[in-house]
């Protein structure tokens, strides 16, 4: 005797539960987010030196004084102690002196003022510190009294 075979049945799965459970998913994960404004997007400017037009008048030239114990004076304040022959703060207050020379287009000059029985290696200390600010224009100043020797 022969036996009818019933067809097997399709497998279905059923699709509409399943995009429920995504669309679900994703207005979980929409609402739960928050939204930050990227770096990019915010605006800031950042601290710097303005360009200007015309020059502004300001001191072309500052006085740096070598006493005889080797202390260094940039305009009547004493700047690092008189062993130090690296001088960080007379370069750092130089580099300043320099960049704010050169945003109002005044160029950065300096005269040195050393005393009579200041060391060489102390000036030379002094120079190497406006080096180090890249500043070119260092001239010495000459004592009252050298002023009468010369025509």
């Amino acid at each position: 005797m022969l036996l009818k075979r019933q067809p097997d049945p399709k497998a279905e799965v059923a699709m509409t539960p399943l995009i429920d459970c995504v669309f679900l998913l994703l207005v979980f994960f929409m609402v739960s987010t928050t939204f930050n404004k990227s770096e990019a997007d915010i605006s800031f400017s950042l601290p710097g030196t303005a360009a200007q037009s015309d020059a502004v008048d300001i001191p072309d030239e500052q006085i740096i004084q070598i006493t005889d114990a080797g202390n260094v004076f940039l305009n009547d304040l004493e700047y690092d102690p008189a062993g130090d022959p690296d001088m960080p703060e007379l370069v750092k207050t130089l580099v300043l002196f320099r960049q704010t020379a050169e945003a109002n287009k005044v160029p950065a000059m300096i005269t040195i003022a050393p005393e009579d029985g200041v060391t060489q290696q102390r000036v030379v200390d002094v120079l190497n510190a406006c080096t180090a600010a890249k500043i070119g224009n260092v001239t010495f100043a000459v004592s009252g009294d050298d002023e009468e020797d010369y025509p």
